[in-house]
């Protein structure tokens, strides 16, 4: 109950008729252009809590309340079938405030004054409030606002200037709320203030704990993708011994079968990756390496469907990475050992048209790499393999003398590999195999002797690994090859004995090694060479 209530003005006839009637904090008086403005200023209102030290302060405009309901908003609250008249004045009747929105289209609305001069027939004594939201005063108060009454007194509207220039949107909203509960504005605005603080300090609060709270969260995320990528790399340092230092030990002994699961391993190992685009590129480059591994292995055992399937895998993969950084040296060498494998397919089935594309492909990469790295052994030796294999299929297909002469550069380039590491014995069988398609080029020359002088070096030094290592099955396949060409050499020679004997010890040599590995293809490819007769 405020102060003014005993000051309705409406008749004794007119409050019996609504004893029931709704009391309004305060009538909002606007013209339709200001409806924007007035609904969220009647929002604000209606929603605006008062500090809670002033609540049931006793003021000349009666006890103050927790918040500001209800206000009138004449366009929002009539029903549409009502009076307007009525409904306005009985509306006025029972607010205890006038609050003006004040605009030059407010000036201009017969409404907007009518109102004003209802509301102060009604309750002479009560208070208007002038907000002005735009214009200058003389052009935004309606004449009612600032003109006399009917009793000729001018009364002085309370005013809250909205305009950025003035008070400006937070003060006239607390200059609203002073007017409504008769609180000194000076209070409002100082108790208004410390709520913000303590509202300000509490988010502060909450941002700080929030903020720990993530960084406590970051923390152990950081800590726990450590931890996998730790496992990752523990993992992945497994396999790259797989690939590297056992499959060179399961080779040197003959057993493809301890291979197979090995490379399998390895492979489901990838498999269980959710999202292999999601891999670092060197997991990447790992698993194309097992995928050249794998083709291999199931090359050497017959399953050419097998190989060729995954050496395209670790090619289409070995191309993206390339594509992404083409001077990566690694990226390089990876593509460059798909290139590899897919020639070495199609050469091994004597599509030698497009396994030649493949290893010139090859030489490409690998001359890159030597002019990227010059002083890597890896990439050299890399270079002597690609003009190898060019020079194979010039032997094979006794091709032009370009193609041949990569048989003298193959061998040129191990020997420099030899120079930069002379510490790799592992070099020894390279510059065997280099001697040996050496004597085969000078053989499709017609320049036998040459050839079995080269032969003669090739198995000079294998005989020496053999003699070093002779569980070595690679060493013990190179040993068996090289005394089935010099036999060869030897036939065409005249020396025909000595070639039959030789080759006998060679067939002897393959019989020893498939007894070893029974599923090694390559072999039995070679012992049913060894059975032909000699020319064929």
């Amino acid at each position: 109950m405020t102060a003014y209530e005993d000051l309705d003005g409406t008749g004794g006839a007119a409050e019996s008729g609504n004893a029931g009637a709704r009391h309004y904090r305060a009538f909002l008086s606007y013209s339709h252009v200001d409806e924007r403005f007035a609904r969220r200023l009647h929002r604000w209102l209606e929603s605006y809590r008062i500090p809670a030290r002033l609540v049931g302060t006793a003021t000349a405009s009666g006890t103050v309340p927790r918040q500001l309901t209800p206000i009138f908003r004449d366009r929002a609250e009539l029903p549409a079938a009502s009076s307007l008249d009525q409904e306005v004045r009985q509306a006025l009747s029972r607010s205890d405030v006038l609050l003006v929105l004040c605009s030059p289209a407010a000036r201009n609305s017969r409404w907007v004054d009518a109102e004003i001069e209802l509301f102060r027939s009604l309750h002479p004594g009560r208070p208007v409030i002038a907000a002005l939201l735009e214009g200058e005063p003389q052009d935004s108060f309606p004449a009612s606002l600032i003109g006399p009454d009917a009793a000729g007194i001018t009364h002085e509207p309370i005013a809250a200037d909205f305009r950025t220039d003035h008070d400006g949107p937070k003060l006239a909203r607390l200059k609203i709320v002073a007017g409504l509960t008769g609180i000194a504005l000076d209070q409002i605005i100082q108790r208004d203030a410390q709520r913000q603080l303590r509202r300000v300090i509490a988010i502060t609060l909450l941002t700080v704990l929030l903020t720990l709270s993530m960084a406590l969260m970051l923390i152990f995320a950081l800590r726990a993708q450590k931890e996998a990528e730790h496992q990752r790399q523990q993992a992945e340092g497994l396999i790259e011994f797989m690939l590297t230092d056992l499959r060179q030990r399961l080779e040197g002994v003959g057993r493809l079968d301890v291979l197979q699961s090995v490379n399998e391993q390895a492979l489901d190992y990838y498999a269980d990756q959710s999202d292999l685009n999601a891999l670092p590129a060197d997991s990447l480059e790992r698993r194309a390496r097992i995928l050249h591994a794998m083709g291999e292995d199931d090359h050497k055992r017959g399953d050419r469907a097998g190989a060729i399937a995954k050496f395209e895998e670790a090619h289409r993969v070995t191309a993206t990475l390339l594509a992404a950084d083409p001077r990566d040296p690694s990226r390089i060498f990876a593509h460059a050992q798909s290139e590899f494998w897919l020639g070495y397919v199609d050469f091994i089935g004597k599509r030698f048209d497009r396994a030649l594309p493949r290893f010139l492909a090859y030489r490409a990469l690998a001359e890159h790499l030597v002019r990227l790295v010059p002083e890597n052994q890896a990439y050299w030796r890399e270079l002597g393999y690609a003009q190898g294999n060019i020079c194979t299929i010039a032997v094979t297909l006794k091709g032009p003398e370009d193609q041949l002469g990569e048989c003298g550069n193959a061998l040129k380039t191990m020997q420099r590999v030899a120079r930069m590491v002379p510490e790799d014995r592992s070099l020894d069988v390279d510059i065997a195999n280099r001697h040996a398609w050496m004597a085969d080029a000078l053989r499709v020359q017609g320049r036998d002797v040459e050839a079995l002088q080269e032969r003669s070096r090739q198995a000079a030094i294998v005989q020496r690994l053999v003699t070093e290592d002779p569980k070595n099955a690679t060493y013990q396949q190179d040993w068996m090859l090289a005394r089935y060409s010099n036999a060869q050499l030897l036939y065409s020679l005249g020396e025909k004995s000595r070639a039959i004997q030789l080759r006998e010890e060679a067939r002897q040599d393959v019989a020893r090694l498939i007894a070893g590995d029974p599923q090694n293809n390559d072999w039995r490819v070679w012992q049913e060479k060894l059975a032909a007769p000699f020319g064929n």
